[in-house]
């Protein structure tokens, strides 16, 4: 980054370290939330302990973690749209990011549904319903995922391309229009259909990543974000304040219809959107300055390269976790305490599987 790097003493800039800070660190920390949104979200739905404080705990960690799907979006912005992996043209940028994609995109697909839904979940799918989930892009509740990265990759060297001599002023515009325009397209969406016009956005395997495009250029237009101090505690104080009213308003949904229509809770609204551009900026803004020890930095780059094998495999991972709590009579759902134990495992085991199988060449193309 422009701020955490001054120039050489012979007045020369220095490269860029191969990795940045901020975005490990981001990286690592959203794959925490996303296991948290999956495990916290059974004491949220349970009636039983509805308006507790129990509760209200599960609703801050699952609905205060509403950034991060976004925010792994920026970070694979800030990554790819760099021209460094342009460098050798489109050709070579598919070949090295969609053919290494490719065998975990296929992968995770065929055990999600082989068996996941039909052995451990035991689901009646016909395989007309199986085809109708992949043509959709939503094999399993976190897979559309992968459809959406894989379009990201497929625009990345247009959107590059246009970016490259458009300096920051050009990426901050481009970012704010398209994003904006998004969020505004869900918004009108809301609010047609609340008054009767259903107009669903609806997405297929082949536009599950159109929505994204503009948190995946906001990724890159902040990729420099070096604030000073006094603006850097304004960044957190509005996007804490931002979280806070997300958390609000979803444990009380019930109660404001009016709310809920104008301002829509999911990754395309205005407070979500809000939320993740301000943890975006925080965490650069803090990491900015910061230089890590070598083992720190070798530790958290490596946490940092398993969080996709985490996302890809936590969910399972969980489920077999859950059940084991449940064979033990505990209340996987009603209790805060045994959530919590279970979303830690979940993590450790994740994390473990992530890192052993990195170890081994055919396993780690699948993670």
């Amino acid at each position: 980054m422009v701020a955490a790097f001054p120039s050489a003493p012979d007045g020369t800039a220095p490269a860029r370290p191969t990795r940045v800070i901020a975005l490990d660190a981001l990286r690592v920390v959203a794959v925490l939330g996303v296991v948290a949104i999956h495990v916290y979200a059974a004491m949220v739905v349970d009636p039983g302990i509805q308006g507790t404080a129990s509760w209200w705990v599960a609703v801050a960690v699952n609905a205060g973690s509403i950034w991060v799907v976004p925010v792994f979006v920026m970070v694979s912005g800030a990554l790819l749209l760099a021209p460094g992996p342009h460098r050798d043209g489109p050709g070579a940028f598919y070949r090295k990011r969609l053919l290494r994609l490719g065998p975990a995109f296929v992968f995770w697909q065929l055990f999600y549904i082989l068996v996941v839904r039909l052995v451990i979940s035991r689901d009646d799918l016909a395989p007309g319903q199986i085809l109708a989930s992949i043509a959709a892009g939503t094999p399993y509740t976190h897979l559309y995922f992968l459809y959406l990265i894989v379009g990201l990759y497929a625009v990345a060297p247009v959107l590059e391309a246009f970016l490259r001599r458009g300096g920051q002023r050009r990426a901050v515009i481009f970012a704010a229009c398209v994003l904006g325009g998004t969020v505004l397209t869900y918004t009108i969406a809301s609010l047609l259909s609340a008054v009767g016009q259903e107009h669903s956005i609806v997405l297929s395997a082949l536009t599950q990543w159109i929505p994204y495009v503009g948190y995946f250029l906001a990724g890159w237009a902040l990729r420099d974000f070096a604030p000073r101090a006094i603006w850097l505690v304004g960044t957190i104080a509005v996007t804490a304040a931002v979280i806070a009213e997300i958390v609000w308003q979803s444990g009380t949904r019930a109660d404001h219809p009016v709310l809920n229509t104008v301002m829509p809770l999911g990754y395309l609204g205005l407070a979500p959107a809000l939320a993740a551009l301000g943890v975006f900026a925080t965490f650069h803004g803090l990491f900015a300055r910061r230089v890590l020890r070598p083992r720190a930095q070798r530790v958290l780059a490596m946490l940092s390269d398993a969080a996709f094998g985490v996302f890809l495999v936590h969910f399972v991972i969980m489920l077999v976790v859950r059940a084991a709590f449940a064979q033990a009579d505990a209340p996987v759902t009603g209790s805060l305490a045994v959530t919590t134990a279970i979303w830690v495992v979940v993590v450790v085991l994740s994390f473990a599987i992530s890192l052993g199988a990195r170890r081994v060449p055919y396993l780690r193309r699948l993670l």
